[in-house]
């Protein structure tokens, strides 16, 4: 009887024993890491710093014959201003080459002094900014060579912002032809910024309308979207004095 009870309460503790193991095995096979370290996840990643700081890298959709892009273009910092004659002209030249190729079109632009927003068109995005790229290339080249330097004049990758409606080609007009002033540069109260295409620009509301054939001497490509040639004036043409931001 005692032999019985031994064995009974033998085999009782050999199974807890059992189960003790089992429960500590299973704590061990979990490990728990901190929540906010390791592993592929949103935001992870070297973080971009200086000049290219900010410049989103985002792939974009198709681009449609029918809208225009407003491209803003960067120099890198410590290099001279392009608000110069010198310079002016070198900007000039690489336009003239470059405004239209691929598809892409250069149609209107305003020069700052370390910065180009170019208001442009293009038959698809591949063609579009390869014609980008190449007029980079050309204004890099001729600027190192003005400036006797070798490397990138650029500081980040190119920004692009598509416009779909006549507003918003409208606004990016405006903004291209009072930038300057906006900015602060003093220009004559009376006319367009000289250092934009402002002189080649026929949406004024209170100049004489460009010469059609004046513009061809200008570094600029012919329009051929309904909202850059004709959709935006449906939302009024565009003062010579610029309104306070």
């Amino acid at each position: 009887m005692g032999s019985n009870s031994q064995m009974g309460r033998g085999a009782e503790g050999a199974q807890g024993q059992g189960r003790r193991r089992k429960a500590r095995g299973a704590r061990q096979g979990v490990l728990a890491f901190p929540s906010g370290w390791g592993g592929r996840r949103k935001g992870a990643g070297r973080k971009p710093k200086g000049e290219r700081a900010g410049v989103a890298h985002k792939k974009k959709g198709p681009l449609s014959a029918r809208h225009a892009v407003h491209v803003t273009m960067r120099l890198r910092e410590g290099l001279q201003s392009l608000r110069r004659w010198r310079e002016y002209e070198v900007l000039l030249g690489a336009f003239r080459s470059g405004c239209e190729r691929f598809g892409f079109r250069l149609v209107h632009y305003a020069v700052l002094g370390n910065h180009l927003h170019l208001l442009t068109e293009g038959e698809n995005r591949r063609g579009h900014w390869r014609g980008v790229a190449g007029l980079a290339i050309r204004i890099a080249k001729r600027l190192n060579r003005l400036w006797g330097r070798k490397g990138k004049v650029f500081g980040e990758r190119f920004h692009g912002r598509d416009l779909k409606t006549p507003r918003e080609v409208r606004g990016v007009l405006d903004y291209l032809m009072h930038n300057a002033r906006r900015h602060g540069y003093k220009i004559a109260p009376e006319g367009p910024d000289p250092y934009s295409s402002g002189k080649w620009f026929d949406g004024w509301r209170t100049l004489p309308a460009a010469s059609p054939r004046a513009e061809w001497g200008a570094p600029l490509a012919r329009a051929k979207s309904w909202l850059v040639t004709r959709g935006w004036r449906r939302c009024g043409l565009i003062e010579v004095r610029a309104r306070a931001p």
